[in-house]
């Protein structure tokens, strides 16, 4: 691993750099890189095998540790995560987490080979509510009561030049299904459309309560939500009940962001072709991530969309998971050059890096987009 150019012995983040590129303010001769999420199976061995760092497992959610507890062991943990975003070459370190939304999940063991821990996976049929009795009995979460100690410490100990991009951890829409089941959620929308939106109405006033403490850290620079509408084909739900349900608290959370000077940029997978103007007109988000090359490449989202919107990633993440290095890496650059000239472009994977991407491939796509 020693021939590629990250982990970087000396960073030069530029967060503001990177924010007027996505505002198509100026066209930086090398993008700079965006990504969603890096998994953990991928973390450890950067962190411990390449930065030569002591591993901390992840902080347990939902646990009530004490103060000096806490003390001893969260910081250690997100001192590393810092260190993978800051020496693998970002601009910003993107942090989500969640309010304790209670949902049914399926959890089977990984087969990523280097995994030795679970994927979950949403119940699509059987939902925590499926009836006005459930969802009067639901344990609606206070946020008063959210724990914001990872935001406010990571905010506090970016290296020079970073900034920090946050979000609340899983988007209306995904809540919605997770609670209702995309399966209950469907027979809702005909049978109790009122059901639909007292619940979609409840996830989005916490999350209006949950943003103004992200917007209020000092080193914010950008929004960054992810909510999946699509699959290949068309969206999960059909346009109007996106319009109805969904799209109105997002045309929230990017006015809230766009009254602090904030940028409101999207993660949605699938096609969501069919809500595209809407969500640049009506919602007014500022860029646009997750790409697929069998739904649009992100070279043809790029010439539909990109006078309006910065288009974020696009790796395909097929081509990522499965290609030979050099094939990836001709690839990565392929989508470099057809992207970058035309500005408002950060080069990324399409989705995330999830634990079944091959480590060289990962490398190999941060080392092309740097060199």
């Amino acid at each position: 691993m020693s021939d590629y150019c990250v982990p970087l012995a000396n960073p030069l983040p530029d967060a503001p750099a990177f924010i007027r590129c996505l505002k198509g303010e100026e066209i930086p001769e090398k993008p700079p890189m965006v990504e969603y999420l890096v998994d953990e199976v991928l973390m450890r061995p950067i962190i411990t095998e390449m930065l030569g760092r002591q591993w901390v497992p992840a902080p347990a959610g939902g646990t009530q540790e004490t103060a000096s507890a806490r003390a001893s062991t969260e910081p250690a943990y997100w001192d590393n995560f810092i260190e993978l975003w800051y020496r693998m070459g970002y601009d910003f370190v993107r942090l989500e987490l969640s309010l304790m939304f209670a949902a049914h999940h399926l959890l089977t063991a990984d087969t990523a080979g280097a995994s030795d821990g679970d994927r979950a996976w949403a119940n699509e049929h059987q939902g925590t509510i499926a009836s006005w009795d459930d969802f009067e009995r639901y344990p609606w979460p206070c946020v008063a009561d959210a724990d914001f100690f990872a935001y406010e410490y990571v905010d506090a100990h970016l290296p020079d030049g970073m900034g920090l991009i946050c979000c609340h951890a899983g988007g209306i829409g995904e809540h919605l299904t997770w609670m209702m089941s995309y399966e209950g959620l469907c027979f809702a929308l005909h049978d109790d459309p009122e059901l639909v939106t007292a619940v979609s109405n409840r996830i989005g006033s916490l999350m209006e309560q949950y943003y103004p403490r992200l917007l209020q850290l000092d080193n914010v620079i950008a929004i960054f939500p992810g909510d999946d509408m699509g699959f290949r084909t068309q969206t999960l739900i059909a346009p109007e009940d996106l319009r109805k349900y969904i799209l109105p608290w997002h045309r929230r959370f990017a006015q809230m962001t766009h009254e602090a000077g904030l940028p409101y940029f999207l993660h949605s997978c699938g096609n969501v072709e069919a809500v595209m103007a809407d969500l640049i007109e009506d919602v007014g988000i500022d860029g646009k991530h997750s790409f697929e090359d069998a739904i649009i490449p992100i070279g043809e989202f790029q010439r539909r969309y990109g006078d309006r919107i910065a288009v974020l990633g696009g790796v395909d993440i097929h081509k990522l998971a499965s290609y030979p290095p050099e094939q990836f890496r001709d690839y990565v650059r392929a989508v470099i050059n057809e992207c970058a000239p035309r500005g408002r472009f950060a080069v990324g994977s399409g989705n995330s890096i999830p634990s079944y991407i091959p480590m060289e491939n990962y490398l190999t796509m941060l080392d092309e987009a740097l060199r």
